[in-house]
Order: structure tokens, then C-alpha cells, then sequence
């Protein structure tokens, strides 16, 4: 019979997978597919949406999703970059919003910390948590201090964003001083305070015994912490020891504690290094005057006499740069990180160039950060 039987005729055969096993395809996937998927069926929208499931998918796939986020101004441009793949690959980034933002502060943003798929960001004075990947985002309260006019005085240097495992929460720290404080001293006074995002309240940290500012040698200026082994690590002043050191912020104790730098950084008097994270261990580039930088890692966490001397790179060949500063190492073992203005570049184990592109044009700075693509969202 033409067309077939009338029982048939029409009739679309459906093949129809475990549960379990569409679990278990689902959390092999990026995100990117997955927040599109939410739109398939009721259930898969339950799923896709439940956090046991964002947990799941990202400690599966959590070491093999890392890119970069990327903001160049004056625009400002905002890209979501694969750095494993060539920086002259267009398909290897995509643009991003912050349509969350008012229009007004997009030519003022800063990345001040990344963790677990969520970026903290100052966007003029304003703190907002947000998911690059999947766009959900959340405006922080102003702290006590902030909002007490009394205290205008003083001056945030510190920033931090973090993780508890302990508690299940998201910490942001912020460390302010005084340089005129009115006490019979006349010492500059610290303050510390920490915002929960399970509990949505701004608490303060007994500092008395804390007595730092800002680095006078950092290559930025309000320090964003680096997050490595449940802690946040920032470059600072030591006032009472009159130098430099790592400060640390334990995220689970709710403590502070100092590192040590190289010894040999006592020598290094007029130049400029910065803090941060290579193939996690923690890392210093000290940065001269001919654009030369030296890239250190601290082999043995905690140990001063670990600090090794890995590299030196320069970024004379790079069109008008200012130095090169390290951000990550890709799959193929380069060294991935900016030039100082709104370029990145790349290279390889022998401190050799691979590639260099710039995005804009200007003495404009661009804000970087390594992140993991997540469905994690806040917890309730």
C-alpha cells in the first residue's frame, strides 16, 4: 500500500534512554550546551537546575572547562577566551554582557576574584557576584563601613573571594586602613570584614593585631587576592616589619598568616612584582625596568627556602608593551598572560614568544581572570 500501513502512517518511533544513563550523558557536557538544554522537557529543565547536578558536573569536568575572562576598555569589550586554543582563533572566544550593570559603570569594572565558576566584581564601589557561564549574578550589601559616613576614612587595599568547604559558602573579604586614625599612637589602623553569601550579612574580623597596606612595589593597585589551598593570598606592606609579605587568609579558620618572600627580593629595590598562581603553586613575577621579568614559584607551600627561580621572559618584542605578566599555563605548557595594556600573549618553556594580540588601542588596562565554566549558582 502507498505510504505504508494506516497504523503507521505518521507514527514517529522513539527511542527512550534510562534515566540514569541521560544522567550520566548529561554531566559529560559543557555547560554552554546545558544551560541551552534546560529548554528540552520539564524534567531536564529540574535537573539541569537542581544543584546536587551542578556539583556533580563540576567535579567531573571542572579541571578540562577553565577560560578566561576578559575585559578590555574603554568599551569595554568583554570576552569568554579558550586560552589553550591560538589567540588569533575567533571561535575560540565568545563576547559576553553586563547588562546587570547600570550602563553608567561598564567603563569601571574590576575583577577582584574568581572561584568555582563565580567572579567577584567592583563595579564603582558596588560588589557584585557573578556567573559568566550561566548569567545569574547578585548585588552585595555595602559594608558597615561603607555605609557609616564616620568611617569614610578609610581606604579598602584588600580584596578576596573564596570558598568554605567546611560551611558549604562563598566568603568575600575586604581589609580597609586608616592612615589618620585618632588613637595616642597615631598609627594607621586595619580593619577586616567578611561577607557570606549563605547568610547575606557583612561581618567584622578582630584585627588589632593587623598592620598592613598597600604593597608600594605591586604592579596593581587594590589587591585582589590569589585563591590556593583554602586560602587568599595577597601582596602587602608589613608595617610593624617594614616590608613586604604575602599575607594569608584561611578561609575555613577564619585566620590570618604571613609568607615570607625570596630572599633574594631584598635586593631588588626599584623595580615591580605582583602575586599569583602558576600550575598551582604560588608565584611572583618581579618585573625591571628593560621589561624582563623573572617568574618564581614557591615549590613547598609555606617554605620560604622552596622559592625557585623558573624563567626569566622579556616582552621587547611585543608592539608597546609595558611587561608581561603570567596568568596560567595551557595544556601545551606555555605561559598564558597580558602585556600590560589590553594584549595577551603566550610562551613557551624557553621564554620564547608564540603569540601576542591586542584588543584595543590606548593606555588602557585590561581585567583578566581564569575561571571554570559552572552551573554552580549561590547557596540558599
Amino acid at each position: 500500500m502507498k505510504g505504508g500501513s494506516s497504523s503507521s502512517r505518521g507514527t514517529k518511533m522513539t527511542a527512550i534512554l534510562p534515566w540514569e544513563l541521560i544522567i550520566e550523558i548529561l554531566l559529560m557536557l559543557p555547560v554552554k550546551s546545558l544551560v541551552r538544554f534546560k529548554c528540552v522537557c520539564k524534567s531536564w529543565l529540574s535537573l539541569l537546575s537542581d544543584p546536587h547536578f551542578a556539583i556533580s558536573h563540576f567535579q567531573r569536568l571542572s579541571s578540562s572547562s577553565t577560560r578566561l575572562l576578559f575585559i578590555a576598555p574603554p568599551s569595554p569589550e568583554i570576552r569568554s577566551i579558550d586560552f589553550n586554543a591560538s589567540l588569533h582563533d575567533d571561535s575560540a572566544s565568545s563576547t559576553l554582557n553586563l547588562n546587570f550593570l547600570p550602563p553608567s559603570t561598564h567603563h569601571n569594572v574590576q575583577i577582584i576574584g574568581s572561584c568555582r565558576g563565580l567572579l567577584l566584581l567592583n563595579s564603582c564601589q558596588s560588589l557584585w557576584v557573578w556567573n559568566p557561564s550561566t548569567g545569574v549574578h547578585r548585588k552585595l550589601s555595602s559594608t558597615p563601613i561603607e555605609s557609616n559616613l564616620m568611617q569614610a576614612m578609610f581606604f579598602t587595599f584588600l580584596y578576596g573571594f573564596g570558598y568554605d568547604p567546611l560551611t558549604d559558602d562563598y566568603l568575600v573579604v575586604k581589609a580597609s586602613y586608616n592612615p589618620m586614625p585618632y588613637n595616642p599612637l597615631g598609627s594607621a589602623t586595619t580593619r577586616v570584614e567578611f561577607f557570606s553569601l549563605r547568610t547575606n550579612v557583612w561581618r567584622d574580623y578582630e584585627a588589632t593585631h593587623l598592620s598592613y597596606m598597600n604593597s608600594f612595589r605591586g604592579i596593581k593597585g587594590i589587591r585582589e587576592g590569589s585563591l590556593l589551598n583554602g586560602a587568599i593570598h595577597w601582596l602587602a606592606f608589613c608595617r610593624n616589619g617594614s616590608m613586604d609579605v604575602i599575607v594569608v587568609f584561611d578561609l575555613t579558620e577564619r585566620s590570618f598568616s604571613e609568607i615570607l618572600l625570596p630572599v633574594e627580593f631584598l635586593d631588588y629595590d626599584s623595580d615591580f612584582f605582583d602575586l599569583g598562581v602558576l600550575g598551582d603553586l604560588l608565584s611572583i613575577c618581579f618585573a625591571e625596568w628593560d621589561q624582563s621579568v623573572e617568574i618564581w614559584v614557591m615549590e613547598e607551600y609555606r617554605v620560604q627556602s622552596s622559592w625557585t627561580k623558573t624563567i626569566v621572559v622579556s616582552a621587547e618584542n611585543i608592539p608597546a608593551a609595558m611587561y608581561f605578566f603570567p596568568i596560567c599555563y595551557t595544556k601545551d605548557g606555555d605561559i598564558f598572560g597580558t602585556d600590560g595594556w589590553t594584549g595577551l600573549a603566550k610562551y613557551n618553556g624557553k621564554g620564547q614568544l608564540q603569540e601576542h594580540r591586542s584588543y584595543s588601542k590606548g593606555c588602557y588596562r585590561s581585567q583578566v581572570a581564569v575561571y571554570t565554566e559552572s552551573l554552580l549558582s549561590f547557596p540558599m
